[in-house]
């Protein structure tokens, strides 16, 4: 190979600075996050089936957690994909004013969703310091609602900028990885469901 042809190859100078979805090096990021923090839960799940496995009784001397804030919860959270998803496709047009009603609709939503998971700590019927079980739940519940709060909140900062302006055309990315991430809090939350409310009701 000539160094003409290489420096040809290895010119990138031709490369968008943003793009949407896999052109996009921010969506290869939250990719990345997504697998670090789908591995945090992954082993915080384990933990809670290693501490079951030992245990003669689960949950250690404590009641299962009430249902029904964790299951008014999994409702809220799936009726979020919804405006989330509008409010990625919004970016994906440039539709401002798309953008402006949906990612408020989403951040309501978020809202709801923590106002909510208030209640569910709780409903877990066990203090964090109480005993294994009481460490594992609350850090499970712990875990996922420090990626809510920082997703709403980066919401709220994005809602802000669309609001006041000036806009650069790249805030529109920043709105689709945003929702991209939601789908990741949204989905990671299920089985954690699952774990939190029925793994204690289970032999």
């Amino acid at each position: 190979m000539t160094d003409r042809a290489q420096v040809r190859t290895l010119d990138v100078a031709g490369l968008p600075s943003f793009a949407f979805s896999h052109h996009s090096l921010m969506w290869w990021g939250t990719l990345g996050l997504m697998a670090i923090e789908g591995t945090v839960f992954a082993l915080a799940v384990m933990t809670y089936f290693y501490l079951r496995s030992h245990s003669s009784t689960w949950p250690m001397s404590a009641r299962a957690p009430e249902l029904l804030w964790g299951t008014l919860n999994t409702a809220i959270m799936l009726a979020s994909l919804l405006p989330n998803h509008l409010a990625k496709r919004a970016a994906e047009r440039y539709d401002l004013r798309g953008v402006r009603i949906w990612l408020s609709a989403s951040i309501l939503f978020g809202v709801a969703f923590l106002v909510v998971r208030c209640y569910e700590f709780a409903g877990l019927n066990v203090r964090w310091d109480s005993n294994a079980y009481g460490s594992v739940v609350w850090v499970l519940l712990g875990l996922h609602t420090t990626h809510l709060v920082t997703d709403v909140f980066d919401s709220v900062v994005l809602a802000v900028l669309f609001f006041t302006g000036p806009l650069e055309s790249k805030r529109y990315v920043d709105v689709s990885e945003n929702a991209f991430y939601w789908y990741f809090v949204v989905f990671s939350w299920l089985p954690i469901y699952l774990v939190l409310y029925w793994g204690a009701r289970t032999v």
